[in-house]
Parts: C-alpha cells; structure tokens; sequence
C-alpha cells in the first residue's frame, strides 16, 4: 500500500505507468491488479520509504492471523474488512517488521507472472 496526497493524482499516475485501471476504487481506496499482486494507494498517512506495506496473500485472514501469533507475531491490526470481499491484517514480526496479509477473492493465481 501506498499513502498518496492526492488520490485521483495517484490513480492516474499509476493507471498510466502499469497502463490498466483499478479494479477497485473507493474514497478511502484505490486497488491494482498488477500481474496478480495487489498494489493500493490510501489518502492517509505520510509517503515515503516507511509509508509502503507489503501484503502477502492468504486463502483465510482469520486462520492465518491466528497462526503468525502463534508464531510469536504480535498484533498490529486487526482483520479489517475493507470492501468488495477484501480482507486484510497485519502482525509485527519478532523482528520488528509489520508484515500485512490481504485475503481477497478478486485475485486469480493463474494470472500471476
């Protein structure tokens, strides 16, 4: 995920340098297919080298959250529905690291490259 200033700014800039349009567009989110990789723009937080999370892709956000901190994960933030079937959760890992996990139904692995 990516913070933008300006949300209608960053969905053409990044329309333009991918050359397809968002799957899903909302107030508070702006969601890329890229080559079967989410790539989200939010309208809040600072840009910049800490502003981006990496999402890795689960079948069940619940299941998987609850084994990262089994895993000795601590929590960061709770499984958010954030619309369209979208699902998301982050952990901070014993290293310090938060590491985002998104469960959502638009993505097709076959499309992956």
């Amino acid at each position: 995920m990516y913070p933008v200033t300006d949300l209608d700014a960053g969905k053409k800039w990044y329309s333009d340098i991918f050359g397809t349009v968002p799957y899903f567009s909302e107030p508070y989110y702006v969601g890329f297919n890229i080559g079967g990789f989410e790539l989200g723009l939010v309208p809040d937080g600072s840009p910049g080298r800490n502003g981006a999370r990496v999402y890795w892709g689960v079948n069940d956000v619940v299941k998987e959250l609850e084994r990262l901190l089994t895993l000795g994960a601590k929590l960061h933030e709770e499984v958010q529905d954030v619309g369209g079937g979208i699902k998301v959760a982050s952990v901070v890992d014993p290293f310090g690291n938060v590491l985002g996990i998104i469960e959502n139904p638009h993505f097709d692995p076959k499309a992956v490259r």
